[in-house]
């Protein structure tokens, strides 16, 4: 299988444990995608869900697919987010938002009693950190933010290129929540635990990437067959 095609196999195992009645966090991204539209044919074929959207992108897919919608401001507490990542490590510590979605993905995944990551085989890593760490900002004082995560990632690690996320038009990107983004080329990211809370504690940062203790179960396509990994 081509890594499209190991998305969609993962995404479609990952239907599988979508029950009648459910309460859904829909992720977002290429693989994301592949869920909401598998998703939809069971919806159109009479599976009764509910589900909240991370982002206007995935918003309209499922709008799209006839999936019914709802906020987490009208159901706080959801069964089950599928959701794709940009790096898996075997402790189910994940860096997401690649696609600028973070903050929703995030805030989505803590409201769920259990998230299943799915994913094609290149996102399966011994180790975090060769993808670069999306870092959500407020736009104001950013030359501030940006001296001040270089401080907090030296406290804890080597640090390296942070850089200003910019959009096809070459401004900078924003994000569904009117932020911007800094990616933090780090290369190797050695207690994520550790980054997390030090990255967390610098004014003007919104959230990171940095996704621990979330995911329950990993779904990875590989080329032949289909991994699960399940967070002891």
């Amino acid at each position: 299988m081509n890594t499209d095609a190991q998305k969609r196999a993962a995404a479609a195992r990952a239907v599988e444990f979508v029950r009648p009645g459910m309460r859904l966090g829909l992720g977002t991204g290429s693989t994301a995608r592949h869920f909401v539209e598998l998703l939809g044919e069971r919806v159109r074929a009479g599976l009764d869900v509910v589900a909240v959207p991370t982002s206007e992108a995935t918003f309209a897919d499922a709008k799209r697919c006839g999936i019914a919608l709802t906020t987490l401001d009208e159901t706080p507490e959801l069964d089950l987010t599928v959701d794709g990542a940009d790096e898996i490590n075997p402790g189910l510590c994940l860096i997401k938002g690649g696609g600028g979605a973070l903050l929703r993905e995030k805030i989505v995944a803590s409201a769920s009693a259990r998230m299943i990551v799915i994913a094609d085989q290149s996102k399966w890593v011994p180790e975090l950190g060769r993808f670069p760490l999306p870092i959500e900002v407020v736009s104001f004082g950013l030359a501030a933010t940006h001296r001040a995560v270089e401080k907090a990632v030296l406290a804890v690690q080597r640090s390296g290129p942070l850089a200003l996320r910019r959009g096809k038009d070459g401004q900078a990107f924003v994000t569904d929540g009117g932020h911007w983004i800094i990616d933090a080329a780090l290369n190797r990211i050695d207690d994520p635990a550790a980054l997390a809370h030090a990255i967390s504690g610098v004014p003007g940062v919104v959230e990171h990437g940095l996704f621990i203790g979330l995911a329950h179960m990993a779904i990875i396509g590989g080329p032949d067959s289909i991994k699960i990994v399940e967070r002891s």
